[in-house]
């Protein structure tokens, strides 16, 4: 059984009865910007925003998040306040300002040199400053009084998101010990091995564990959070029940796959302005002649695995010349995190790579790989999801991505095949895929020969089984289990 909107809207109420529902997250759903000389608005493309916007939009209350926009503080009120979705308000988003100096502490320094590489095993080495850590919880602070001031004397729920808030419900407990709270850590968990290297591992465990439920991707990720907890702090850990009891309090522990919204973005992909920005994308790539589009679509990360892809891109066509002026690869690449030198020097090798590949292979009038670095629209996506006859979704570590489900949800015609990577979270759920290992150039190159030359009959098939899966298992699924959960506290 699908679960839509109204059960969401039905069940969330029932359980969190007359409290405040409020969800902090670092990123805002809508940034605004100028325009034109106008002021305009854009929705990130980031996976956690992307899944929780829907869920905010059936069940209403107040979105608390870091405002970065250009003209965001045009169009709040005097607490900082604006309706959205602009088009058709639902809910309250409130905007905190970050000073320069804590954005690149607690955003590029703490959370991003230090927790996302030490989560992520990709063999990048965490950075560790003491003042990127004082800017953290500065602004672990500041999320907590924002909200504290927001719900005043009433009773309220906060659904905090992501590596970025980890210190969010200790500080608002202090505050507030009435406040329920929980965590979904959008991210994968470390074994033991790697997390004990951090220097504020105490401080990170007992943050999250003021949680009255801490979700993750996978069980996995439980485990791993379970056995941190049982080496690292004086608590009792209950396998049996998936909990943790820490100075007296209890935090549930489960696994929560999230998802996408199946209908909406399947009934995006069916629309006019989607069929109208597939013919200028057409035209744009000069994809016309092409026989076989192959898509990525990623942040600039080095999770994200796109130097691998474009070496298993690059030993295809050495394996399979054949297939040259026939297949091209579109790699939209977002720029991220620039601010980084890992990142800097991650976006200098990516355009080293397609230089030298495109240069190895390319004829007149036609290169392999095509790099698209601006932004594209929501319908601009889907119109590449729709061209594309394969998409390539193969990170190093990744704790679902939602890239494959989207995939997934946009290909009405069943006409595509997602090559999906062992290590995402994404791989436990969608079976129907051709399987990778992006560190094996030679294989994974194969499996794009094979992805391309699959029987139309197996195709459909495949993506059938997958279209169905992603639609029993959506967006409003993955929250109300969540909130459901809920009801055992």
């Amino acid at each position: 059984m699908v679960t839509t909107q109204f059960d969401l809207r039905k069940i969330i109420r029932k359980v969190i009865g007359d409290r405040l529902l409020v969800l902090a997250s670092n990123r805002e759903p809508y940034i605004h910007v100028y325009k034109e000389g106008k002021i305009s608005y854009i929705r990130p493309v980031g996976g956690a925003v992307t899944a929780l916007d829907p869920v905010m939009r059936a069940c209403g209350g107040i979105w608390v998040a870091s405002g970065t926009g250009a003209a965001d503080k045009k169009v709040v009120n005097r607490k900082d306040e604006v309706r959205v979705p602009p088009e058709k308000p639902r809910y309250l988003l409130k905007r905190i300002w970050l000073s320069k100096e804590e954005e690149n502490g607690y955003y590029f320094g703490f959370s991003n040199r230090a927790i996302w590489p030490l989560c992520h095993i990709t063999y990048t080495r965490p950075v560790f400053d003491e003042s990127d850590w004082q800017y953290y919880k500065q602004v672990n602070q500041k999320f907590a009084d924002a909200i504290i001031k927001e719900i005043g004397n009433k009773s309220a729920f906060v659904w905090i998101q992501d590596y970025h808030l980890a210190l969010l419900a200790k500080y608002l407990k202090e505050k507030n010990p009435n406040i329920k709270t929980a965590h979904f850590w959008h991210i994968p968990w470390p074994n033991p091995e790697a997390f004990r290297i951090c220097p504020k591992k105490k401080e990170i465990l007992q943050g999250l564990l003021a949680n009255d439920l801490l979700g993750f991707h996978i069980r996995y990720y439980c485990n791993n959070f379970m056995e941190n907890v049982n080496l690292e702090l004086e608590a009792r850990v209950d396998n049996e029940r998936t909990s943790v009891v820490y100075k007296g309090h209890e935090t549930l522990v489960r696994s929560f796959p999230i998802s996408v919204d199946f209908e909406e973005l399947s009934k995006l992909s069916n629309s006019k302005k989607v069929k109208q920005e597939l013919v200028k994308l057409e035209e744009e790539f000069r994809l016309n002649k092409i026989e076989h589009v192959i898509m990525g679509l990623d942040r600039i990360d080095y999770t994200k695995g796109i130097p691998e892809k474009i070496k298993a891109i690059d030993r295809f066509f050495e394996k399979y010349p054949q297939y040259k002026e026939r297949v091209v690869f579109i790699q939209k690449g977002a720029l991220s995190r620039i601010h980084i030198e890992t990142y800097k020097n991650l976006n200098d090798e990516i355009n080293d790579l397609v230089e030298e590949v495109n240069w190895r292979h390319s004829t007149d009038g036609w290169a392999p790989i095509i790099f698209a670095r601006r932004h594209f629209s929501r319908e601009e996506i889907s119109a590449f999801y729709k061209i594309a006859d394969v998409c390539l979704v193969s990170p190093l570590h990744d704790g679902m991505n939602l890239v494959a489900k989207e995939y997934v949800a946009t290909k009405n015609d069943l006409n595509g095949v997602l090559v999906l990577g062992q290590f995402t979270g994404a791989a436990r759920e969608l079976e129907d895929v051709v399987a990778v290992n992006p560190y094996d150039a030679n294989n994974f190159a194969d499996q794009i020969k094979k992805a391309i030359e699959m029987k139309p009959e197996k195709k459909k098939k495949m993506m059938a089984n997958l279209r169905r899966v992603v639609a029993e298992n959506n967006i409003y699924k993955w929250a109300l289990k969540f909130i459901s959960e809920l009801q055992k506290i």
